[in-house]
This record gives structure tokens, sequence and C-alpha cells, in this order.
């Protein structure tokens, strides 16, 4: 019955009664997700530092990487919006 619900989407019944809120710093270091389309297959050369940094770091290394380039180009875009 559990699974259902949660299949369902319905997390109602969950308790999070003894779930401490977040610190300043969790806060701050939050990173938006986000829902994009379909994404274009690229081939891209980089230093074995920055892979073995990325890897360290867990699964998902070339989602990081989109994830880190994408966080830059908002805030570039954010900083050219807010020199207008």
């Amino acid at each position: 019955m559990a699974a259902l619900r949660q299949a369902a989407g319905d997390d109602s019944d969950i308790d999070c009664s003894d779930v401490p809120p977040l610190t300043g710093d969790q806060l701050a270091n939050l990173v938006a997700s986000r829902k994009s389309g379909p994404k274009v297959p690229v081939s891209v050369r980089l230093d074995p530092r920055v892979i073995e940094w990325l890897k360290s770091k867990g699964t998902g290394h070339l989602t990081r990487i989109n994830d880190i380039l994408t966080n830059l180009m908002e805030a570039e875009k954010r900083f050219a919006a807010s020199r207008h």
C-alpha cells in the first residue's frame, strides 16, 4: 500500500517532525533542480584532473558538467542584466 502511494506521489502521511531544519550553510549551497528538454550529444576534451575531481563527487559526473556550465551561464546572464 505504501509503495502505491509513493508511486502516485502521495507523501501526505510522511511524518517529518524529526527532520532538523536546514542550516544557513545548507540553504546557501542548494542547487535548483532543472528540468530541461533533450540534451545534445557533444564530444569535449577535458583535463584529466577535472574528470577526476568530477568523478570524486559521485555518480553523474556528466550531468554535473552540464549543471556547472548552466550555473555559469545563468550567472553571466544575471550579471549582464544587472548592468542595463
